[in-house]
């Protein structure tokens, strides 16, 4: 490739980049329009046994966004908790952040101590909630992402947004870094351990 072509490729990709930021920003905006859904008060498992209201894991915010994880058996969903884990403390400045996984309660708390994750976990195990958010199917297999939720003065909540989690999305740096490489992800997959 000449240089000339070099200049006007390099341009494309410039322009494509802006154009994507743009999309970006439609999109946030189309997902705020969208109407919010009533959501009930769930009851979840804290990991030292104790019951937790969704309502109480906003703890003194009226927004939170809850991260839909599938649980210790999924390298997928670690990798993405692994990152959130290293931003926590910027998340939870603007609104609550927590994770919620199928797993019980005691095995969440023993592989968020293997992993270092400080960030509040809570199960759902044995409650309707997964699927009547949209992130469990009729037969019973759970999928990974984030539901944002407002609750208002009078204890409302609400969801107003939710997205999946997978490969090459906005929510894992990872991917993007990848793609900045010569061979892209070149077939790369999430392990537990890396020797």
């Amino acid at each position: 490739m000449g240089a000339a072509e070099s200049v006007a490729l390099a341009n494309q990709v410039e322009e494509l980049e802006q154009q994507i930021l743009e999309e970006k920003k439609k999109l946030a905006e189309m997902r705020k329009q969208l109407p919010a859904q009533p959501v009930d008060d769930y009851q979840f498992t804290a990991p030292d046994g104790s019951q937790v209201k969704l309502s109480q894991m906003f703890g003194d915010k009226d927004e939170l966004l809850l991260i839909h994880n599938m649980g210790k058996s999924c390298p997928y969903c670690t990798l993405w908790a692994d990152g959130f884990n290293g931003v926590r403390h910027h998340l939870s400045n603007r609104a609550a952040f927590v994770l919620v996984s199928p797993d019980d309660h005691e095995t969440q708390r023993q592989f968020a101590q293997s992993r270092g994750w400080e960030f509040p976990m809570y199960s759902h195990k044995g409650t309707t909630f997964s699927k009547d958010v949209g992130f469990e199917s009729e037969d019973g297999k759970q999928w990974p992402g984030f539901s944002t939720f407002r609750k208002s003065a009078n204890g409302k909540i609400e969801r107003v947004a939710k997205a999946f989690f997978g490969p090459g999305d906005d929510y894992c740096a990872l991917w993007h870094l990848f793609d900045l490489l010569p061979n892209g992800v070149n077939g790369w997959e999430p392990k537990f351990q890396y020797e």
